[in-house]
């Protein structure tokens, strides 16, 4: 199922899961068409009848917020049911429990009830599309886990080097006018470049574990290395977590349709590791050039030779 970009069938799922369509009459209203009409779309397209898609991803939705301690009667008002008792009763029809016995803290996907169309809710205003449903997921390789920790480890040691260097030095414009990415603003300086490897990595695990997009330094404060070491710290044993739940379910080919860009935008996870892996080795190789301009001693970066110290000279 294609949901690449804003076509019709991202509007058609956009109407149903609007906080405000709380009927399908509501849901066709939004999106300009009858409710004979957009019941038929929606069902051809995504294979599940509007009003059953918004019961069981409102019910997701709602088993995610109890893990995160919200009351049972906020969830079930917010869910669109007019009491308790009876989202209570659609409650434990789907999860086979009552609302009442979910435990605070439990997350990652364990939500997720039975779809048709691996179409779930993921939070805040996300969904996700469970390649599984359609039989098209795929491991990994000891080549990616091999990139993903040399990834961490090498950013790492890239930002000890950096809280050796004084703060002129750190900050010099060495690249003026460098762009890696248009949208992503210049990096000039190491402060830019290391700034923008350790940003990159907060914001898709943010995405992706459906968290609010981190507050973003700027030049001079959260930037410094020290600053950089504690986020890439934090984030970086998140970012080793989520890699391995893909590898784990063989999520390779999954889809999270992010609703929070506008328009909202379809990421395969494989293509989101990719894209992680590609731009911090670029930027990784930006570093060394930067302090070997400046007269500083830096390694190669080279997996071998990181292997190779790892395993105490095989690799």
């Amino acid at each position: 199922m294609d949901v690449t970009g804003r076509d019709r069938l991202r509007e058609l799922l956009d109407a149903v899961l609007d906080e405000d369509n709380r009927t399908l009459d509501d849901m066709a209203g939004d999106a300009y068409s009858s409710p004979y009409h957009f019941n038929r779309q929606l069902s051809r397209g995504a294979g599940e009848p509007p009003v059953s898609m918004r019961r069981r991803v409102m019910l997701e939705r709602a088993a995610w917020q109890l893990r995160r301690s919200a009351s049972v009667t906020d969830v079930a008002f917010a869910a669109g049911y007019e009491s308790v008792e009876g989202f209570s009763r659609a409650f434990s029809r789907g999860f086979g429990h009552p609302p009442s016995t979910v435990q605070a803290g439990k997350g990652g996907t364990s939500h997720w009830l039975p779809a048709p169309n691996g179409i779930h809710f993921h939070p805040p205003t996300s969904l996700w599309i469970d390649s599984r449903a359609e039989g098209t997921g795929q491991p990994t390789s000891e080549v990616t886990a091999l990139l993903v920790h040399h990834d961490i480890d090498d950013t790492r040691e890239l930002l000890e080097l950096a809280a050796k260097l004084t703060d002129e030095d750190y900050r010099r414009v060495q690249l003026p006018g460098n762009v890696v990415l248009s949208w992503d603003g210049p990096e000039e300086s190491l402060a830019a470049v290391l700034e923008h490897l350790v940003w990159t990595l907060e914001v898709w695990v943010a995405s992706i574990e459906g968290a609010d997009t981190p507050a973003r330094a700027s030049d001079g404060t959260g930037d410094d290395p020290a600053a950089l070491l504690t986020r890439h710290d934090e984030a970086a044993p998140r970012w080793l977590a989520i890699v391995r739940d893909i590898e784990r379910r063989g999520a390779w080919n999954d889809r999270i349709v992010d609703a929070l860009c506008e328009p909202p935008e379809s990421f395969v996870l494989s293509s989101v590791v990719a894209h992680v892996l590609t731009f911090s080795a670029h930027r990784r190789q930006l570093v060394r050039q930067l302090l070997r301009a400046q007269g500083h001693e830096v390694d190669h970066g080279d997996p071998i030779d990181w292997l190779r110290r790892r395993t105490g000279g095989i690799g």
